[in-house]
């Protein structure tokens, strides 16, 4: 009688043992589809109308909701079992977590009759992601990070308020549940960043050197922020949010100064976190030029999202899938270099290209586009037998 082949048990077993494997692993090949589906709905007029509505809404929601809060649900599961020393999600739990994000994306896609399971799912996986990540910080009793589960949970109202758009018809509550997800994304990359960048930078160069950093400019750039979000989003005056949108240039600009020091260059996991943080501070700038110089905002949007997020996230999913699965951060592998180096591109062309020659725009989005997916699709083949194999050094995780 033949052994029973148990290959395929063991790697559907691994994926599961923590958040950052599952989700880290289809954010990366969801990021690069639904970028491909995007071309093909802006750039080659695919004829199809997710939601029931316009392929711009769908590619706005599924890049915040779908690839973002992915990333988000993998590092705060992983991140949450490091702070409170408590089994987070896996095994079956986490899978079908896993699979309510999935059809969530899947049905987004297909005829607008079904478009309540798209809802349904994918306002289970965002409560299901909360309540995952809240368990350990409460049973801890770790209040310091209840800030972060608040922001998820704001999240997920967020995205019942878009789901309650599609369903009437309301252009404003679409605009604020898309919007309201992406602020509150981008705020929890600010206190990650706070809370991991001057770590890793001082841990990672290759000689001793200590960070600077300040308690009133920590508050500043906090509180300021979150008021910038608020005038932005309610729309009551387009003046205090390019003001605020100026100071917080300002202030993030000397956090930015503080952090630097010239050994990131030869390090990709520290400089891909490091330019990441620089097209949030352009972010900020050009959503002030947007009053002073009435610029397009859709350049400050996709400098803070895929210049300042789709940096962040991959540089952050390249360094812990690394350090989890019992491999050295030191030690990465060399592409990192060149696919870094292709979202970085892909930045560029997508917020600088428009500036210079606004005549050639489509040929800015196709570029961009590819760069993109060439970027992501390249860490997925990367790290997927990272992520589906058990740890390097036989430690559970």
């Amino acid at each position: 009688m033949k052994p029973k082949n148990t290959r395929g048990a063991e790697l559907s077993l691994n994926v599961l043992n923590l958040g950052f494997r599952v989700f880290f692993l289809g954010a990366a090949i969801y990021s690069a589809l639904a970028a491909f589906i995007w071309m093909l709905f802006y750039l080659f007029g695919l004829p199809s109308k997710p939601y029931d509505s316009s392929p711009v809404i769908w590619h706005a929601h599924e890049m915040i909701y779908g690839y973002g809060m992915a990333v988000v649900t993998g590092f705060l599961l992983t991140a949450s079992r490091n702070w409170s020393g408590i089994q987070t999600l896996n095994g079956s739990g986490l899978g079908l977590l896993f699979l309510a994000w999935a059809m969530a994306r899947l049905f987004a896609l297909l005829p607008a009759d079904v478009s309540y399971l798209a809802a349904g799912f994918d306002l289970v996986f965002c409560l299901g992601a909360s309540v995952a990540v809240a368990y350990p910080v409460v049973r801890a009793r770790l209040w310091r990070n209840l800030g972060v589960v608040a922001i998820l949970f704001a999240i997920t109202c967020s995205n019942l308020i878009f789901y309650l758009g599609l369903e009437n018809k309301s252009d404003n509550l679409i605009r604020l549940g898309i919007y309201g997800g992406f602020w509150l994304i981008l705020t929890l990359v600010l206190l990650m960043a706070r809370r991991v960048f001057p770590m890793f930078i001082q841990n990672g160069v290759d000689y001793p050197v200590k960070l600077s950093n300040s308690l009133w400019l920590d508050r500043a750039c906090l509180g300021l922020f979150l008021l910038f979000w608020i005038v932005d989003l309610s729309g009551v005056s387009k003046e205090a949010s390019g003001l605020l949108a100026a100071v917080l240039f300002v202030l993030h600009f000397m956090r930015w100064k503080n952090w630097y020091t010239p050994g990131i260059w030869q390090k990709p996991l520290l400089w891909v976190l490091y330019l990441a943080y620089g097209f949030i501070l352009l972010g900020f700038a050009l959503k002030a030029s947007e009053f002073y110089f009435d610029i397009s905002p859709f350049l400050a949007l996709h400098c803070f999202t895929l210049g300042g997020i789709g940096l962040v996230t991959i540089g952050m999913m390249a360094r812990v899938a690394l350090g989890h699965t019992g491999r050295s951060v030191k030690e990465p592998p060399s592409i990192l270099f060149w696919i870094f180096t292709l979202i970085t591109i892909s930045a560029v062309i997508r917020v600088i290209g428009p500036i210079l020659d606004p005549s050639h725009y489509i040929w800015w989005m196709g570029g961009s586009l590819t760069m993109w997916i060439l970027g992501f699709s390249s860490f997925a083949v990367v790290y997927a037998p990272m992520l589906i194999s058990q740890r390097a050094d036989g430690q559970p995780g």
